[in-house]
C-alpha cells in the first residue's frame, strides 16, 4: 500500500444537507485528495446507509415510507428470487465485467451524490477515492425475517447479506475505475453494531462468523484493485477485522483510543504488514464539544492516541506514517453549520499533522 496516504483527511459517509451539490462542494473543498460520495438521508430515506444497499436483495422491495423491510423465507416467491440471485452472483464472480453487475448497483435514487463523485474523479484524477457500504454484521443484525428474527442467526440469509454487499462493493469499484482506471478505490464497511458482539443479544454469534463475513467482502474488494476498510464508532474486538485481512481500521479515537491500544500486539503486526489506521478525532457525536473544540485540541488528542500505542512498544514513526484522520462518526445528525465545521476541522487537523510529522 502506498505511503502517500500519510495523515491525509478522509470522511465518514453521512452529511445532513438537503442538496447534493452543497455536499459535493464540501468534498471538493476538504477532501480533494480522497473524494467520497456522501449519504444524504435528509434528501431521501433511500440514502440511509442500510436502505442504500438493499436494491437487489431477494424478497425485499423498498418503497417510500415503508416501515417493514423483513424477509419471508416461507414465501414461494422468495425461493425463486433467491435462486436467481445466487445464479447471478456466480456468473458475476466468474466474470466481474459482466453487465449483470449493474442489476446490483446503487441507483441514482439511492445516491444523489455518487454520479457527482464520478464527475470529480474524471476531472481531477485523484489517486484514491472513498466509497462505503454498511457492514455485513450490522445489516444482518438489523434486517429480520417474517418472525422478527435477525438474519444474522440464519446461515443462508446471512450469506445473502454478505454476497449482496460484495456485489455492491464490486460495483462501486468498477464505477470508479471506469472513470479513471488508475484510481485505487477505498471501500469502507460501516459496522457500528459490531461493538455489540458478545452481548446477550448475540451470544450465539461467534467472532469467527463475523471474521468470515468481513473477509469474504474484503477479499473481493482487494482482488478487484481496491482497499478494504472498516469503521466502528464503539468498542470493537479489533482482532476480528485484523484477522479478516482488512487494510484500514477506523475507530472513534476521540472516545476509544485507549481501548484500541488493548490490541497493541495485533495492531503492531497489522501496521508492519502495511495496514493503516484512520483516527476518528473530530467529535461529531457531541454537538456541544464540536462547537467549541479547536484544531490544537485535536492535535493533542492525536498525540495521546499515538502515545497509548508507543507505550506498548509500537514505534511512533510506524504509527504516524500509516495514519489518516477523520471524524469520530458520520455527520448526518448535525446541523448544516456544525457538519461544515466538522469537515473543515478534519482538513485543518490533517494539514497541521502533515506539517509536524
Amino acid at each position: 500500500m502506498s505511503k502517500d496516504l500519510k495523515l491525509k483527511p478522509i470522511a465518514i459517509g453521512s452529511l445532513p444537507y438537503k442538496e447534493a451539490e452543497k455536499a459535493i462542494d464540501i468534498v471538493r473543498k476538504d477532501f480533494s485528495e480522497i473524494p467520497f460520495f456522501p449519504q444524504l438521508a435528509n434528501i431521501s430515506r433511500y440514502e440511509d446507509m442500510m436502505i442504500q444497499v438493499l436494491e437487489g436483495f431477494p424478497g425485499i422491495h423498498i418503497m417510500e415510507n415503508q416501515e417493514d423491510l423483513s424477509v419471508n423465507p416461507e414465501d414461494d416467491n422468495f425461493y425463486t428470487a433467491l435462486e436467481e440471485f445466487f445464479t447471478d452472483y456466480e456468473e458475476i464472480m466468474a466474470d466481474t465485467n459482466s453487465k449483470l453487475l449493474d442489476k446490483y448497483g446503487i441507483s441514482d435514487v439511492c445516491s444523489s451524490t455518487l454520479p457527482l463523485l464520478l464527475d470529480i474523479i474524471k476531472e481531477t484524477k485523484p489517486e484514491y477515492a472513498k466509497g462505503q457500504i454498511v457492514g455485513p454484521f450490522t445489516l444482518a443484525a438489523a434486517l429480520a425475517d417474517n418472525n422478527g428474527t435477525p438474519l444474522v442467526f440464519d446461515e443462508t440469509l446471512r450469506d445473502i447479506v454478505v454476497k449482496l454487499l460484495s456485489l455492491k462493493a464490486l460495483w462501486i469499484i468498477k464505477q470508479m475505475k471506469k472513470t479513471n482506471s488508475e484510481i485505487t478505490p477505498i471501500i469502507f464497511m460501516d459496522e457500528p453494531s459490531i461493538s455489540q458482539l458478545g452481548t446477550s443479544a448475540y451470544l450465539t454469534i461467534k467472532n469467527e462468523d463475523v471474521r468470515l463475513m468481513l473477509k469474504e467482502i474484503s477479499d473481493i474488494i482487494k482482488q478487484n484493485g481496491g482497499l478494504s476498510a472498516i469503521h466502528c464508532c464503539g468498542k470493537c474486538e479489533w482482532t476480528i477485522p485484523v484477522e479478516a485481512g482488512i487494510n484500514i481500521l477506523n475507530l472513534d479515537a476521540y472516545s476509544f483510543s485507549e481501548h484500541f491500544s488493548i490490541y497493541a500486539k495485533d495492531i503492531k503486526k497489522f501496521l508492519n504488514n502495511g495496514g493503516k489506521i484512520v483516527w476518528g478525532l473530530v467529535p461529531t457525536l457531541d454537538s456541544n464539544v464540536l462547537s467549541t473544540i479547536s484544531a490544537d485540541d485535536l492535535v493533542k488528542k492525536f498525540e495521546n492516541s499515538v502515545t497509548y500505542l508507543t507505550n506498548k512498544g509500537i514505534d511512533e514513526k510506524l504509527i504516524t506514517d500509516n495514519s489518516l484522520v477523520t471524524s469520530s462518526c458520520g455527520a448526518g445528525s448535525l446541523t448544516d453549520e456544525l457538519a461544515q465545521r466538522a469537515m473543515d476541522l478534519i482538513k485543518e487537523l490533517s494539514d497541521i499533522l502533515r506539517e509536524r510529522f
